[in-house]
């Protein structure tokens, strides 16, 4: 006789709010419901004509209807937010329910099928938002161990339904859950008494959590760590720069945990150099250099400080490399903020220039949404030019599987990487 597993508990999940049993009817202006029924999954609020009732409570259910009442979407409602819905479905109607979470959990997991089933990768993105049809909710597993990062108050009535989803698709060790600073901040009640970094599902947390990245060993602060406690996305870009690390001087610049300097470290290059403001970053850095590397054969030194400065330092001081890699932060957040962006990135490319070797090689890459990868590129050769440099084997990069682009504004991470010669 086959037994029938018994469904999960969870913990600290008394105080979660209800599924509220009122939808809400939402009417958009033209070019909203053009872009919803193109796929956006996003109604802003100065998108949206009419709402009744206008009183719901966060984590209704928002239906999209167009002027002869026809379904459109359906999402979730967070009035509180200038994302008013969430765009979960669009098309037919369908209900939300445990089933429709299910469905959701196993396509995002059939994406990843290829890279589920490598054994020297144990941490990846199982949800990535929007992108999976899941807006403000992101997943990523560090060696069975769940992050389960919520953006919006919104899923607060849902989240339960979506974690036995995770665990009949996974299994997972366990589930920790990590809040927005905009969540984190509501009142207890409305947060459903939830913290950040609070582990809801299986064993406590002792220390930070082991993984494997392209073979190498890493490890993830899942409880108060930037994120979820490690940075996936650059997983593709790390091996592609390993690929050209051997024998050569590395400058890894904006390092965090030293990600690429620890892949390159590790397919023999000469030496390392990370570069970040943070010394824990550092010291990170250095601790997953030595998992991974023999010392003796590759020489890791390290720079604390604001990344222009140490640049034009090494500048100064005559250092020279033959792969430089640059992977800042987000520069531009707002749309205010994409000229000053564009001044940020362009002095990174030329500092990076100045500090290769002729024939070294350039890798340098954008988070930030607002800037794409043809700007990327223009600021490159414009750099280059100026120094009268020349480029060749030009080549750009973007979201890896597990960080899969559904919509124009899902991309934020481009790259471009060339030969630089004099």
């Amino acid at each position: 006789m086959t037994t029938v597993p018994s469904p999960p508990t969870f913990s600290h999940f008394e105080a979660l709010p209800p599924v509220p049993d009122r939808r809400v009817a939402v009417r958009l202006t033209k070019d909203a419901l053009r872009q919803v029924r193109g796929g956006h999954p996003w109604v802003y609020d100065q998108a949206i004509n009419s709402i009744k009732p206008d009183s719901a409570p966060t984590g209704s259910l928002g239906v999209v209807f167009d002027d002869n009442r026809r379904f459109v979407a359906i999402g979730l409602y967070d009035p509180d937010s200038p994302i008013v819905v969430r765009i979960l479905h669009q098309g037919a109607p369908t209900p939300i329910d445990a089933s429709f979470w299910l469905s959701k959990v196993t396509e995002a997991a059939e994406k990843r099928s290829s890279l589920i089933a490598r054994s020297d990768v144990t941490g990846l993105r199982h949800i990535h938002g929007e992108n999976d049809g899941l807006g403000g909710l992101i997943v990523d597993e560090f060696s069975g161990t769940f992050v389960v990062k919520i953006y919006t108050a919104a899923w607060l009535p849902h989240i339960e339904s979506v974690l036995r989803a995770l665990v009949a698709v996974h299994e997972p060790e366990r589930i920790v859950i990590r809040l927005s600073r905009t969540v984190s901040r509501l009142p207890d009640g409305e947060r459903a008494n939830l913290v950040d970094g609070m582990v809801v599902y299986g064993p406590p947390i002792e220390g930070s959590i082991s993984f494997l990245e392209n073979g190498l060993v890493f490890s993830a602060d899942v409880i108060s760590g930037q994120k979820t406690g490690h940075f996936l996305d650059q997983r593709d870009n790390r091996a592609f720069v390993a690929e050209y690390a051997q024998g050569k001087r590395i400058l890894d610049v904006f390092s965090c945990t030293g990600g690429f300097a620890v892949h390159a470290a590790a397919s023999g290059a000469e030496s390392v150099h990370v570069v970040d403001r943070s010394p824990f970053a550092i010291e990170a850095a250095r601790h997953h250099f030595d998992q991974n590397v023999d010392s003796a054969k590759t020489r890791f030194a390290s720079s604390v400080g604001d990344a222009f400065e140490v640049l034009a330092d090494l500048v100064n001081s005559g250092e020279r490399f033959d792969l430089v890699v640059v992977d800042p932060p987000a520069f531009a957040s707002r749309a205010s903020e994409r000229t000053a962006a564009l001044r940020s990135y362009r002095a990174l490319a030329e500092l990076a220039l100045d500090l290769l070797v002729p024939g070294g090689r350039l890798f340098q890459a954008s988070c930030s949404t607002r800037v794409t990868v043809e700007d990327l590129v223009d600021i490159v050769e414009r750099a280059a030019s100026e120094r009268n440099l020349t480029l060749s084997a030009v080549r750009t990069f973007g979201h890896a599987v597990d960080h899969p682009v559904s919509f124009t504004q899902g991309r934020y991470l481009d790259a471009v990487t060339a030969t630089v010669h004099s």
